[in-house]
Formats: structure tokens, sequence, C-alpha cells
């Protein structure tokens, strides 16, 4: 007979639609009876969910903010052996923070086993056409747990063992590959007498992590710590930085650990801060350039590399250094080098000199970021290089070929352009930054035709040959040019999160295969003690997004109820013009079926764009056509990345057209375009005659 018990919300009066205001509990915490499990506020008073039997918390079914009603399923509870005495009705009572619950008590004698897709040959992405178990049903080893179609045939996968299903993780309609976590079984401990609740070894008892099974629990550490914080964060970019030093600020004991000898990760060291230092030196050449046919004649700047470079690195200089301040002053202890888990309480950091200081934790954020894709059939050639290496501007290559049409790639390519590189970009999808809508895109397009050798989309690289007299580049693709001689090589692909480098399987931190960290609303990991933040746990890969989730794992760390739960991130691709977007784009609200509606405002109609010089801009608004609320927004001209922040905060406050356009912006700005925008929604727009709609 299973052990595990479904705990739903009891009695709570006339009260109906409750808000889950806190949740007190977490996976793997062992109870008693009447320990508060969440809390509910109303409208007329807040009250806390006692739990009705003494056991471990096996699953949580609810997140903050749901709103809940008499027997609404709260969590699944592996009971203990003996429950203590009987449960009482929640009693309304004030606010508090959350616990960590109360001591552990007795436990069962089975644990959980994760069953994933065996080995299914070269099948990949395969329909689940049936789920054929349940939680609670008893099955044994072969016994088939789902079926899967593919184009070429219908397959049962088997179970590897026997044991009672405890949750399924997969329904009708996924497609499933290798690897995948299908379900989970309650299956009887190795151990005999051991628990889900604790592991034992010779020194102390050491949490077992839900999930999994006893053989894959991770190895304690034997050992002392050379240092111990009750937070430490794996990496100092924006959100590592801005986690240790909100903990810190919260009353935590910190330690922030750093790879680079200065603080702000790749952001700050050889990412967004020198590229916009670059990308702003840039926009000064081109426009005293452009501005000749405005009777506005220069003579053609000469570009000193080195003192360029030297002004660039002044730029990183003063932020790591106000960092290095910022930590001191907060009493976060910073130790320099590569850090990997060695268990779950501990931390091995390798510095430059290859000596190693163990950290130990109470709790821990893992920060970690990032790094360039390769692309594995290129090359080695000092030629070819990444954003981190085109940042160094060691020269200024005649031919540049930038492969990925990306945000980065057409960063550094507007750099070495305006610096006098003849620059080739080829993109294998149809568009240039394909996260945005196409006619956003299209202005910075023609733009760059004019001023590049050549775009060429739905093209890819074949083949790189490094020769002496240059790099020879063979592509592939509708409009591939036939090969081709370069100076030098810009690779922009992507980047890859950095889960597997930091070898998290010790402290038994999932890592998908792509090196993706999942993590809930508060930011944690599978296991309870363990945080992740920033590029780690997921699109999109932005500073300013890892920022508000390391003061969100920080503040649950020192106990309070926060979670991440912006409802947009805006992107920005600082180009020339630049382009941003933020919340639905067109695109995605035509493949959703939303009935929406749009505004669009070109700059050519706006007084200070003409006065810039400058009319190629475009200003759109997407609306939910029914309520009128703005749903997302794409601009791309001069500023585009300053403007779109008044569309982030109209979308999170649910404004709507008119709360835009009756607000009044200043005149002439470029700010002003957003509130045209929605009176072009409206129709009330007077700058620009729009013939109404046919009803």
């Amino acid at each position: 007979m299973s052990n595990i018990e479904q705990i739903h919300v009891p009695n709570i009066g006339e009260f109906d639609n409750v808000e889950i205001i806190e949740i007190l509990v977490s996976v793997g915490d062992a109870i008693n009876i009447d320990d508060p499990l969440i809390t509910l506020e109303s409208d007329k008073a807040s009250m806390e969910i006692p739990s009705p039997l003494s056991g471990t918390v096996q699953e949580i079914h609810v997140n903050l903010g749901d709103k809940v009603s008499e027997g609404s399923l709260i969590l699944s509870l592996e009971k203990a052996v003996e429950p203590k005495v009987a449960a009482q009705e929640p009693q309304p009572l004030v606010q508090k923070n959350a616990s960590s619950g109360a001591a552990p008590g007795d436990a069962g004698k089975t644990v959980l086993k994760d069953v994933y897709v065996p080995n299914i040959g070269d099948f990949e992405n395969v329909d689940v056409i049936e789920v054929l178990v349940a939680p609670g049903d008893r099955i044994h080893e072969e016994t088939p747990v789902i079926t899967l179609e593919s184009d070429k045939a219908s397959m049962e996968v088997p179970s590897p063992g026997s044991g009672t299903v405890h949750s399924v993780h997969a329904k009708v309609g996924d497609q499933v590959s290798q690897g995948d976590l299908i379900l989970t079984l309650e299956v009887a401990s190795p151990r005999g007498a051991g628990t889900t609740a604790t592991a034992t070894t010779d020194s102390a008892p050491v949490p077992v992590i839900p999930g999994l099974a006893v053989d894959d629990q991770p190895t304690p550490y034997i050992g002392n710590a050379d240092l111990q914080a009750d937070v430490v964060v794996l990496g100092a970019g924006p959100g590592g930085y801005t986690a240790a030093f909100r903990a810190a600020d919260l009353g935590k004991k910190v330690i922030l650990i750093e790879r680079y000898s200065n603080l702000g990760g790749v952001c700050l060291n050889v990412g967004c801060i020198p590229s916009k230092a670059l990308l702003h030196a840039a926009k000064v050449l081109e426009e005293s350039r452009d501005f000749r046919k405005h009777g506005l004649k220069f003579v053609e700047p000469e570009v000193d590399l080195d003192a360029l470079r030297e002004w660039k690195n002044g730029v990183v200089s003063r932020l790591t250094g106000g960092l290095a301040g910022l930590a001191k002053q907060r009493k976060v202890q910073v130790v320099h080098g590569y850090g990997r888990f060695i268990d779950q309480n501990n931390i091995e950091v390798t510095d430059a000199e290859g000596a190693t200081t163990t950290v130990g934790f109470t709790q821990c954020i893992i920060a970690a970021g990032s790094t360039a894709v390769k692309l594995p059939f290129l090359p080695e050639d000092p030629r070819i290089i990444d954003s981190t290496g085109a940042l160094q501007l060691k020269e200024i290559p005649k031919r540049m070929l930038v492969i990925g049409g990306g945000i980065i790639g057409l960063e550094m390519a507007t750099v070495y352009h305006a610096l006098g590189s003849q620059i080739t970009v080829v993109e294998m999808l149809d568009n240039l930054i394909t996260g945005a809508d196409k006619d956003i895109v299209k202005p910075l397009h023609k733009r760059l035709e004019k001023q590049y050798e050549a775009i060429y989309t739905q093209t890819r690289v074949a083949k790189v040959e490094a020769l002496k007299k240059g790099l020879k580049v063979t592509f592939e693709g509708a409009k591939a040019p036939e090969p081709q001689l370069y100076d030098s090589i810009l690779v922009a692909v992507g980047r890859s999160p950095n889960g597997h480098k930091i070898e998290a399987q010790n402290a038994g931190v999932a890592v998908d295969k792509h090196g993706f960290i999942q993590v809930d609303k508060q930011q944690r990991t599978n296991v309870p003690h363990i945080f992740a933040i920033g590029d780690l746990v997921g699109q999109p890969m932005l500073a300013h997004k890892a920022v508000h989730e390391g003061k969100v794992a920080a503040e649950v760390c020192a106990g309070l109820s926060t979670f991440f739960d912006a409802w947009v991130i805006p992107s920005v691709a600082y180009t020339d013009p630049e382009i941003a977007w933020v919340g639905k784009t067109e695109a995605e609200a035509k493949a959703e079926g939303i009935k929406y509606g749009k505004g669009t405002f070109p700059w050519m109609a706006s007084g200070r764009s003409l006065s810039l010089g400058r009319d190629e801009g475009i200003t759109k608004m997407i609306f939910d056509q029914e309520s009128g609320q703005v749903i997302g927004a794409g601009i791309v001209g001069p500023n585009a990345g300053d403007l779109i922040a008044e569309v982030c905060l109209a979308i999170e406050m649910g404004c709507d057209a008119s709360d835009i356009s009756l607000t009044v912006h200043p005149h002439p700005t470029l700010s002003e375009t957003v509130a045209m925008a929605a009176e072009a929604f409206e129709g009330t727009l007077t700058d620009l005659y729009i013939p109404k709609r046919k009803k």
C-alpha cells in the first residue's frame, strides 16, 4: 500500500478562492501534525492551514498567488508511522515569515526513483500517444508506462523496476527523447531501514534530495571548509553581485565567488559594458559622417586603437572598482577563482595559481552564467574570434565575416564597420534579429545593406580553411555566394549555460542536457537550499532579468516570501538604429490566435526624429482588441532601448491605450511616439491622417 497521502484544503468556512500568500514548507521537509503548510489571506483575515498528518513533504502542488478553496490539493506527504495528535481547523492569525518546519519525525521505508525514456535508437522528439499508468498504480518491472508513436512505428516504454507510481511527468501530446523524465516511482528502500528524509553517513545526517534514487544521492565531502558563510553566491555578474549584496543587506554572512580578477562577470568585464562603450564610439563616428549631407563636414576622424582601448578599459575599471567598494562596505567576502561543487554544502575554488579553497555554505545561489557557443567545424586560428576576442580591439581587419545575425553579432559588426572594416553577415534564418517582428527589423536591415559588403540570410557556413593569405569560407543555402576570403571571422551564434561546468551534480542539482537548471518562482532548484539565477535558468539570457532573479533568491534565503513574477522582460539591440521590443510581438499574437489591434507611428512624422537627421524609425504598439490593454511593443530608431521602458511599465500596470495617450508627453521628444502609437490604435491621432476602418 502506498505511504503517500494527498493533503487538501480543509473546511475554511464561507471562504472561497482565497489567495495563497505564503508557502511554509519545502520538498523534503519533515513535518508534524499541526505544523502550518500555507498561509491564506482573504479580505477579512489571514489563516494558516495546518498539516493533518506527520511525514515528509514529497511534492508541492500550489504556488504563491494561487487561489484555493475547500478540497483544493496542497501537497503530497509521505506519512510517518505514528501520527501524534488529531488535526485542527485553521485559525485566523497575523501573517509571519516562512518557517523551516519542525524536527524530523518517523518516516516510511521507501524512496523515490525517477524513470526516464531509455535508448530508443535514432528516434527523437517522439509523440506520447498514451499514458498507461496513473499516480497510485502499483506496477512491476516491464509494465508498459507510456506509448510513443513516430512516423515509422509505435513503441511501448516499459518500467525498469517495480513500485508505486508517485507522479507522472509526461502527458498525451508531449514530445520526448532519450533521457526525458516520464514518471517517479515509490520503491522499497534498498537500505532496509533507510528513509526518504535523510541519508546517513558515518559523520552526520545528510538531507536526501527528493526525486533522486539512493544510488544517485551526492556523496558528502569529508573534511573541513576553509571558509564558511550563511549564503555563498557562485558568480559575480549583475545577478550574482546583486544577490550577494541583497543577502548581506538582510543580515546574512555572504561569500561571493568570481572567476575574473574583477567583480562584474561577463557583462561588466567582457560583455555589455565594454561593448556599449565601443558602440558609443561607433555612433560618434557614424554621426560625423552622416551629417556631411546636412552641411556639417568633418575631416575623417583618426582612430587611435590604443587610446580607444584604454578608454574602454577605463569605463570597465570604474564600474568593477565601484563593485569592489560596495562589497567591502557590506562586508561581503570575495573569493577569486573557478568554483565547482564538491557536495551539497561545499564548493572548491581554484585560483589562477592552482591553489584551492573550500567554501562551506548553509545556502547557495548559483549565478555562473554562460559562455559563447563554439562551432566545432571551425579550425583553431587566432583570426577566428568570439565577442570577447572582438572587444580586445587587437586590430581592424579589412574584411570581416560575422557568423550570426543576432544581437551580439550585429552590435560588434556595428563597431567594426564604424572603425573601417568591410562587413559581411551570414545568418541561417530568414531574418536578422529573429526575436523581433520583421517590420521592426526592416529599417535596420535596409541601412545595413547600404553600409555592409553583404548580408546573406537563409545561408550557413559549411567550411572554413585557414590559409596564410586569409580564411577561405564556403557557404551553403539559397543565397550562398562563391567561396570568399576574409581577414577575420567573428562567431556570434549564441551562448550556452554553464550548468555542466560547475559540477552541480556533486550537489544533486539537476542540470538538463543543454546545461540549464530548472527552478521554481523563488529561484529554488531541486535541492531546497540551493538556488539558481540568470542565464543558467533559461531564456532570455539578459542581465536585467538576472538582477531581479538575484534579489528574489537572496530574499528567500533570508526567509522572506518573495517570488519572481515579471510579466514581461524587454530586449534591446544596441545597433544603429537601435531595436527594442517587449511583451507579445505581432507574430506571436497571430500564432497564438490572440485578437489584437495595433497602433503604428512612423518617425518620419516626428519633429524630434527629423531634427536628429533620422527618419527611418517606427514605434508599434500591440493591444488586446477587446480590453484595449497594451500587451506588447516594438520600437526601432535612436534610443529605442530607453523608450521601451515606458511600455514595460504600462504592461506591468495593466494600462490600456487611453492611459498612455492621455498621459502628457514632453514635446518635441522621441517619447511622444509611444503616445502617438496609442492614439493611432484609438483613432484619435491628429499628427497623421489615418482613414477610418470600414466596419
